[in-house]
């Protein structure tokens, strides 16, 4: 499909000078090439984006609403074509592929509905006669970046709220899955909205990041990526003074208090520990299992990751993908040999899947007697690597939990009330799941706190970011 499509700008597909190839990471081989966008392209992208805004805030709020809700229509009858995507460009399970899709669906409902609700409110002046008025307002154009592990519902997290807002936006998504950005805005289109609403580019950091944040028109600036991507961000940001928000990395404590129902606890944890090959940033990765539990977890764990069956994401049978590509295989191996290394029990896995003439396939890998100061639990191992250790009281698991600079996602399994509400309160993160992992949703704010990034996606507080706040002092 590449061939057919390539960059999006003003409301027409066009194809650049340049090409970006894409490969399988289930096959190594070739999936196509891609258009990739000069620096006049994305100026370009920029320019249209600029004439589409005047045009999005007139619409007004219903306006937006059905076109938001006409897109979601169109994006629900593609569906398995866009699934399928996914699991081509990324190597996921087909079923995790399907799911994230209707999420990314989820994500233009909620936000039609929205649009609907962008509420001022209005203010008794102390001047005789007097009133403030606060209103919202579209903030501008809106750079968004989105990273390759969740083509769908990243590039869906930004696009619709901005929308919603009435903002404009030029989306950048990784360069390693064009084609499911490109199903996306295919969709958009139904939405009938101006040429130059939604804008797509892909290639190099000079010829797309540059131009966008170098453009004072471009108000605002969305990313999912590092943290250190993130930072750069910022610094770059500075010198045009736009509005910044980011979904960074994690690197997720997960404790198992000894009142927690193990089995249960098992039951979501393998497979929300391996999904998309651990390539997740609030996947669990740090366990801290109490000493009562710990034996018993570890072997369970251990029986279950070795079981789970490896292959392309398109294959019926496959619970876990390969890795994006060749580079994430080297550094997981790296995490992996360096807790070995270090005293760390290889339970299960640790080494290049056996049986692939092809393919990034790493095993399901459970690491045990694990310490806080070895780098699977200092840094975010981004893989299909478990690290357990284990702890004696509340207090110690609360403690080491929290000694991240990260702060993206936290879980707890407890069938006390009290604990968990403790729990809640003393975990520093900016989502907490308790006995669940489920923790993205259209309804509710998604986002973390400290080193893993600011603002919110999801929820009420997910427009907010593109949104100004204006104060009129109106005397009669």
């Amino acid at each position: 499909m590449y061939q057919n499509f390539g960059l999006f700008i003003a409301g027409k597909w066009q194809h650049g000078d340049q090409t970006v190839p894409v490969r399988s990471p289930a096959t190594e081989m070739p999936l196509g090439e891609v258009a990739a966008a000069s620096t006049s392209d994305t100026q370009r992208a920029i320019e249209a984006a600029a004439l589409a805004l005047p045009q999005l805030r007139e619409m007004g709020g219903f306006a937006r609403a059905d076109a938001l809700h006409r897109i979601a229509d169109e994006m629900n009858a593609r569906a398995d074509e866009a699934a399928r995507m996914i699991s081509t460009e990324t190597g996921k399970p087909l079923a995790q592929s399907g799911r994230e899709w209707v999420l990314s669906v989820d994500q233009f409902r909620w936000y039609a509905e929205e649009a609907r609700r962008i509420y001022g409110r209005v203010v008794e002046s102390r001047v005789p006669g007097g009133r403030f008025e606060i209103t919202k307002e579209a903030v501008g154009i809106v750079g968004a970046f989105t990273a390759w592990n969740f083509p769908a519902s990243l590039p869906a997290r930004k696009i619709a709220p901005a929308l919603a807002a009435g903002c404009p936006v030029v989306l950048r998504p990784s360069s390693q899955t064009p084609g499911v950005a490109v199903v996306m805005v295919d969709c958009i289109r139904a939405g009938w909205l101006p040429d130059g609403a939604v804008n797509l580019v892909v290639g190099s950091t000079a010829d797309t990041y540059g131009p966008i944040m170098a453009d004072p028109r471009v108000r605002k600036v969305s990313l999912t990526g590092s943290t250190r991507v993130g930072q750069q961000m910022i610094r770059d940001a500075a010198d045009t003074v736009k509005k910044v928000s980011m979904e960074l990395g994690g690197n997720a404590p997960c404790i198992i208090f000894d009142d927690a129902d193990l089995g249960a606890a098992l039951d979501v944890c393998v497979p929300s520990k391996f999904g998309n090959a651990g390539q997740v940033c609030v996947t669990p990765d740090r366990f801290f299992v109490h000493d009562s539990l710990h034996d018993e977890f570890v072997t369970e764990f251990t029986k279950r990751a070795a079981a789970l069956t490896l292959g392309d994401g398109l294959e019926d049978a496959t619970e876990m993908g390969p890795l994006i590509n060749a580079g994430r295989m080297t550094e997981v191996d790296a995490i992996v040999q360096d807790a070995i290394a270090a005293g760390a029990k290889l339970e299960t896995g640790g080494k290049r899947a056996a049986g692939f003439n092809a393919g990034h396939f790493y095993e399901p890998t459970v690491l045990s007697n694990v310490t806080d100061d070895m780098r699977v639990f200092a840094e975010e191992n981004f893989g299909p690597i478990a690290a357990i250790s284990r702890f004696s009281d509340d207090d110690e698991a609360l403690t080491r939990a929290n000694a991240s600079t990260m702060g993206l996602s936290a879980y707890a399994f407890t069938q006390s009330p009290e604990r968990a509400r403790r729990a809640v309160a003393t975990l520093k993160s900016g989502m907490v799941g308790i006995n669940s992992f489920a923790l993205a949703a259209s309804e509710a704010p998604f986002g973390g706190t400290n080193y893993s990034g600011l603002g919110r996606e999801g929820g009420t507080e997910g427009i907010e970011d593109y949104l100004d706040t204006k104060l009129s002092q109106i005397v009669f």
